[in-house]
């Protein structure tokens, strides 16, 4: 069932430009999905495939060439237009010369909303972020986290319907980029807006969507939830680029599902260990098959400690059934 909010809908939408040889460039085609409403919705995919682009046309700084965009309120009613909607670009975009509440209120001070309501309104949005306290710091005097926590500030201040983000973490550095992708996760759970971000990283994607949109050369190849996508990806793009993959007997499998096993056994294939690598509680050890494929098998540390590989060990590995796909 739906949760309360604003779906938002693509219909067949497609747009091209007109190239430099006069014929079509192809942007983005025959895009079908749906935003849910009340939910947080990433897309993600190789870079150039259209992934802002598809952002954009939601936002209505693009018009598409062909196909319907559709908002409906989750009341039954059809929206006359678009929502409101706030955006957070990779870049803070903060007046350096203001304040973090100066900052927060600004877009409240365009559209003349009286100095109390703004100024509650803006408290409000900085308790929403963990920022109380830090009000009348300027953003220099601010980590990169916390410049972007205003700028997600200064979007829900304006109690958008939808919350858009393109690569909001894009700038930050791999800590801080997860510490935030927790926090914002804790943050939709608090508000429930729709959200739709852009990502480049499939694991933040896994981590804070609660659907997914993979893209591929202006296409959606596969909408799902992170689960779906990660345990029944509909093509071989998706199972290669939604979480790691090895290859053996050319077929694909996950390197948690590779067994070793003892030789002789039905499916086993002899290779040497090339490496092993500890990594917490997951130990990933890396093969070479006597065919040549390179493999990665993921074990846990238990499990390492009691086979005891070694770099030259000659060990059996087995593969699932091969993975048949719908499309």
């Amino acid at each position: 069932m739906d949760a309360p909010g604003v779906a938002i809908e693509f219909e067949g939408v497609g747009l091209a430009y007109a190239g430099q040889s006069g014929a079509p460039t192809v942007a983005l085609d025959d895009l079908r999905c749906r935003f849910a409403p009340g939910k947080v919705t990433a897309i993600i995919g190789p870079s150039g495939c259209g992934k802002s682009t598809m952002l954009q046309i939601a936002r209505g700084f693009l018009e598409p060439t062909h196909g319907d965009l559709r908002f409906t309120e989750m009341s039954g009613a059809k929206s006359a237009g678009r929502p409101a909607m706030s955006t957070v670009w990779q870049a803070f975009n903060l007046f350096p010369w203001l304040t973090v509440i100066e900052n927060v209120e600004f877009g409240l001070r365009l559209a003349g909303v009286p100095a109390a309501e703004r100024a509650a309104r803006a408290r409000r949005a900085l308790a929403a972020v963990d920022l109380l306290g830090f009000e009348d710091k300027v953003p220099r005097q601010l980590s990169g986290g916390m410049r972007q926590r205003v700028g997600l500030a200064r979007a829900l201040v304006m109690e958008p319907e939808v919350l858009l983000l393109d690569e909001p973490f894009g700038a930050l550095d791999a800590r801080v980029r997860k510490e935030l992708r927790a926090w914002l996760r804790r943050l939709h759970d608090d508000v429930h807006v729709t959200t739709v971000f852009v990502t480049h990283d499939q694991e933040e994607a896994m981590d804070v969507a609660d659907q997914i949109v993979v893209m591929n050369e202006g296409r959606i190849e596969q909408v799902g939830s992170p689960r779906d996508l990660y345990e029944r990806p509909a093509n071989e793009f998706v199972m290669t680029f939604v979480g790691p993959t090895t290859q053996i007997d050319g077929t694909y499998a996950r390197p948690h599902d590779l067994q070793l096993v003892e030789p002789g056994e039905a499916g086993a294939v002899r290779a040497d260990v090339l490496r092993v690598v500890h990594l917490g509680f997951e130990v990933r050890v890396e093969l070479e098959t006597e065919s040549g494929d390179d493999l990665t098998v993921q074990l846990t540390r238990d499990e390492a400690e009691e086979l005891a590989l070694g770099v030259g060990d000659e060990v059996c590995v087995r593969a699932p059934e091969p993975r048949v796909f719908t499309s």
